[in-house]
């Protein structure tokens, strides 16, 4: 046996996974609590949470050449259920994206995910020590739809949420692979202005002229830098026109993401009701199985994207702030991890998926608390659903192979 097994073994990142976890059905027991099938949630995330914690393990003893050598065709896999899905998935919520086996579901965007950030990792890393040059635009373009061919196919389900976590992604890779400053600040500058056209035209101007100092800064081509305000004018011009083509329906549900007090009994119900819930968490909570809007289901399926306001009631702010720092070990660990390992592959790999966490992290405690849009993303490994479980379980199992192969070139 290897005596060396635990040096290589990452034991912090595995350890608060296996907090979290434990945390999230706790928090799906108390949500469900009362309803008559209210084992079938718990239990069911028992027992993948089981079977992806051994997998979560067992990837980590995986050597890295296989994952980056699988890469590509497992990419195309799930691209092709990206595309069956539209086919032949099943309607829920309005959204095609997913497949029913017997009696569980699969979501072939939450696989999708990690095999994209590996298609992405091993093409940027040409599978050894040689590099792409992201800054020349044919790789950066081929890069780019490594990405976007399923981030079209999520939004054509249409899955809106899911589909910008490939985006939340897209831009600390490039970053981390080298990309220059300048396209950074090129490539953020187009969100930032389409925000900024939606707020007020004072905040698309002041953002125009933000954005064109700062490209004139960098004392690059002038050319190109006044192609790219164009197309940030074009774009500041066209959201008014897009949010006007939108059903009425739709423009409520965005304007309550600002206000949720617009649409109380719609699409802000849930986020007041949140608000309340972990408003009277105080600073202690109210106690497991003791939150009131919990245990009285104010909140529907609060055991799914709601998750966090169950935390905040019955464990207040210090319970929410325990919950908050786990959550910054697994990205800081798959940060250093991204350091630490030799592996090109494996470094830009846990940069991704730390992204994807924090992104998901931010944007549900966000719509909790009534600072972000409700868009359907789930709390890591604390939401239910199988799909999201395993997905981000078997991000974290490559994560820890980072660390267990960190002195592996590959």
């Amino acid at each position: 046996m290897d005596k060396n097994i635990f040096k290589r073994f990452d034991i912090l990142l595995s350890l608060t996974t296996a907090i979290l976890i434990t945390i999230g059905i706790l928090a799906i027991y108390s949500a469900t609590y009362g309803n008559a099938t209210s084992h079938e949630f718990y239990m069911k995330q028992l027992y993948f949470a089981l079977f992806g914690f051994a997998l979560m393990i067992g990837l980590s003893f995986v050597p890295p050449q296989y994952m980056s050598k699988a890469s590509y065709l497992m990419y195309l896999v799930t691209i092709g259920l990206l595309i069956a899905v539209l086919l032949f998935g099943r309607v829920i919520k309005g959204n095609k994206s997913w497949f029913y086996i017997g009696g569980f579901g699969i979501q072939p965007s939450e696989l999708a995910k990690f095999t994209t950030i590996l298609c992405l990792a091993n093409y940027l890393s040409s599978g050894g020590e040689e590099t792409r040059d992201i800054n020349k635009p044919w790789e950066f373009i081929k890069a780019s739809l490594i990405v976007l061919i399923p981030f079209a196919l999520i939004l054509k389900q249409p899955d809106t949420g899911t589909s910008l976590v490939f985006l939340s992604f897209l831009i600390p890779i490039f970053f981390w692979a080298g990309l220059s400053p300048y396209f950074l600040v090129a490539l953020i500058s187009f969100g930032v202005i389409a925000f900024a056209a939606f707020i007020s035209p004072t905040y698309f101007i002041v953002a125009i002229i933000i954005i064109a100092i700062s490209l004139l800064l960098f004392k690059r081509n002038y050319i190109i830098s006044g192609i790219i305000v164009a197309v940030n004018v074009a774009i500041g011009f066209s959201v008014p026109k897009v949010f006007s083509k939108l059903q009425p329906y739709q423009q409520k549900r965005i304007m309550a993401v600002f206000d949720p007090s617009t649409d109380p009994l719609g699409s802000g119900y849930n986020v007041i009701q949140s608000k309340v819930a972990i408003g009277s968490g105080g600073i202690w909570g109210k106690g497991f199985l003791a939150g009131t809007q919990t245990q009285l289901k104010f909140i529907p399926e609060q055991w799914t994207d709601f998750i966090f306001c169950m935390i905040g009631e019955e464990f207040g702010f210090i319970g929410s702030i325990i919950l908050l720092t786990l959550y910054i070990v697994i990205i800081y660990k798959l940060i250093s991890n991204a350091y630490l390992t030799r592996s090109r592959f494996l470094s830009i790999a846990c940069v991704g998926f730390a992204s994807i966490i924090l992104f998901h992290l931010v944007i549900n405690v966000g719509m909790t608390i009534g600072l972000m849009p409700v868009i359907g993303i789930p709390l890591p490994l604390m939401s239910y659903g199988i799909s999201s479980l395993l997905s981000f379980l078997i991000m974290l199992g490559i994560g820890m192979s980072a660390y267990r192969n960190r002195n592996l070139y590959i």
